[in-house]
């Protein structure tokens, strides 16, 4: 049975147009117009236990509106939406002790406070006994090396250790889902991989069913199998995130190696493809798949290559192309 439950899930907001000038606020004031923004448009998924799913989208696709709706913070227009087999948007006690939300670019540790009062006062919220808060808070500032910022105030940790924090507030009442929005945004790379590390290790070992939205490519293929693409507010593409490269990459990267690369015109180059780099020792080729072969075949003839590699093309570059058109 799916522990989240998502179908023909709609949600539209009403914004004022304002008009320029003094004489348009004037003139709001007895006729005002208003523009309809359909942020998330008949959007349907189902998500089994224990999944942990990419939810990819270029900005302003629904992905934020998505994930607040099922945390029950937004009301949908149209649709429904079961998890854990609650209706979100009812806020039934039962439900918010089950999940978590953590939004990167939110706060919900108090910003003048240590971060373990916070930490404490979630474990009051959620009835947490004290030895299980002890050990739970001691695992996880382990496993996230901020042992020794616990008694920091949150307004002076760095980005990386408050989001740290946060992901340790989110899972301390241990939630059966988890719904994570850009956790990784703005951190470094080291901070990046630890959070990727103890996210996939939760998810391993607690079970825990996520749905992840980030504009890390780096997180969606260390931690997804599956992703769910939405744009305008519509389902793109659900399935596994190797399908992407093959349903919507037309091309592969070739590179050869070979004696004076650089001196080859680019005009004899590009009836093999297009070349995308040069060296003095190598050329890359962006070539149509259905030509790789007898790419290859053509180049071992025609040039004198020492080595020759093909590659798929990156995932990052097949999503931003996807998210272009």
């Amino acid at each position: 049975m799916p522990v989240i439950e998502v179908s023909h899930l709609t949600k539209s907001f009403r914004t004022y147009k304002k008009q320029p000038g003094f004489g348009g606020a004037v003139k709001g004031l007895f006729r005002r117009q208003y523009d309809q923004t359909v942020a998330v448009n008949d959007v349907s998924f189902k998500i089994e236990p224990g999944e942990l799913v990419g939810f990819l989208g270029p900005n302003g696709a629904g992905k934020t509106t998505t994930l607040k709706m099922l945390a029950g913070l937004l009301y949908p227009t149209s649709g429904t939406a079961k998890v854990l087999g609650y209706t979100p948007w009812e806020r039934a006690d039962g439900y918010r002790r089950q999940f978590a939300l953590v939004l990167g670019q939110k706060n919900q540790l108090w910003w003048d406070l240590p971060a373990r009062e916070s930490l404490e006062l979630n474990a009051k919220i959620y009835g947490i006994p004290t030895d299980r808060f002890e050990r739970t808070v001691g695992e996880m500032t382990e496993l996230l090396n901020v042992k020794d910022k616990l008694n920091v105030s949150v307004r002076e940790l760095s980005l990386g250790e408050r989001m740290k924090m946060e992901l340790i507030a989110s899972l301390l009442h241990q939630p059966k889902v988890l719904f994570l929005d850009e956790p990784t945004i703005g951190l470094d790379v080291i901070s990046q991989k630890t959070v990727r590390e103890f996210v996939r290790r939760h998810n391993v070992e607690q079970k825990t069913t996520i749905l992840l939205t980030s504009h890390y490519m780096a997180d969606i293929q260390a931690l997804c199998e599956r992703v769910i693409i939405i744009d305008q507010g519509k389902t793109f593409f659900d399935g596994k995130l190797s399908e992407i490269v093959d349903r919507f990459a037309d091309s592969k990267i070739i590179t050869i190696q070979c004696e004076n690369a650089d001196t080859q015109p680019a005009e004899d180059l590009s009836h093999y493809g297009e070349v995308t780099a040069k060296t003095p020792n190598s050329i890359t080729l962006k070539v149509k798949r259905d030509r790789v072969i007898p790419v290859c075949k053509a180049l071992l003839d025609e040039l004198p290559v020492s080595d020759i590699d093909i590659q798929e093309v990156p995932i990052e570059d097949v999503i931003r192309q996807i998210f272009s058109r």
